[in-house]
């Protein structure tokens, strides 16, 4: 049993908690007395106003957590219930404060997942009783990450709610072989793509993808490569056209496996771990020269 299931939150825990975490700036504040500490920051009153939950969605970005942002890591060491997403990592969640309700609300693709209506309702209970809610979502919590749904149903109950972004997938796995996502002289844009979505595999503009140096990230792509293939060969992409598939990308086990397009299904053989999908980058330096073994010590 949990700090905060046996006291549950309650605007004066709030209040003194947060006067706790101000620290200096709050004695500063006091110190003067009278009229010099009217001034005082209202958001510190509204912790001890009942009712005064909110739910911050925050990205986890792809499992280091050096790349976690300031503002993610104060959200976390403030947050009274955290729900979570499956591929949020360990070192992460070890970074939830002990006192808070931790709630695994995650999702697999063709596995077992939560429902949506299922988080969203657990985001308005908890914020409902008063509780700082953190919704931490991998990546970026705006990239394949459902998060309008849950911010309209935090607007339809009157709950407030405040985004933090993330480090998504596709930056940390182009980092990891070498390359920018873009470079002047080779692609002026880059897609980022799903390969399946709520009706199975998803449809993309594959005419402009098939065109010399289109670059996409590829995300939920595994399941999705002998289709992706397909349908790139088909409207004229090359089969030497280079994928990196970058499996747990920034994380000690990181992978990295360069193939073509004529050889995805293949490279994706024993991925088992969350992996993003480069079209049109290949790893070069000190990545290009590292064999998988080594990635993954």
């Amino acid at each position: 049993m949990t700090h905060a299931s046996i006291f549950p939150a309650s605007p004066l825990r709030r209040l003194c908690a947060r006067m706790i975490r101000g620290g200096a700036g709050m004695a500063a504040r006091l110190a003067g007395g009278g009229a010099a500490a009217l001034p005082l920051d209202r958001r510190w009153l509204r912790a001890g106003e009942a009712g005064a939950g909110r739910v911050d969605l925050v990205g986890a970005g792809p499992g280091d957590p050096e790349l976690l942002t300031l503002k993610a890591r104060r959200l976390l060491a403030e947050a009274e219930v955290v729900v979570h997403d499956r591929l949020i990592s360990a070192e992460i969640l070890a970074l939830i404060p002990r006192r808070a309700r931790r709630i695994a609300a995650g999702k697999q693709g063709f596995g077992p997942s939560v429902p949506q209506e299922e988080i969203n309702a657990l985001l308005v209970q908890h914020a409902r009783a008063g509780a700082r809610v953190v919704r931490l979502k991998s990546g970026d919590p705006g990239v394949y990450g459902r998060l309008d749904e849950e911010v309209e149903a935090l607007d339809a109950n009157g709950i407030d709610w405040a985004i933090t972004p993330g480090l998504t997938a596709a930056s940390a796995a182009a980092a990891a072989l070498g390359q920018g996502l873009t470079a002047r002289g080779r692609n002026t844009g880059v897609r980022l793509l799903t390969g399946h979505d709520v009706a199975g595999f998803a449809e993309q503009d594959w005419r402009g993808l098939a065109e010399p140096g289109a670059v996409a990230a590829i995300y939920m792509g595994k399941r999705a490569a002998r289709f992706l293939q397909g349908r790139l060969l088909m409207h004229g992409a090359g089969g030497e056209t280079p994928v990196s598939v970058v499996e747990n990308a920034s994380r000690p086990d990181q992978r990295i496996r360069p193939t073509t397009l004529a050889a995805l299904p293949a490279a994706l053989e024993g991925v088992g771990g969350p992996a993003v999908l480069l079209y049109g980058l290949a790893p070069r330096g000190a990545a290009a020269r590292a064999e998988p073994e080594e990635k993954s010590a």
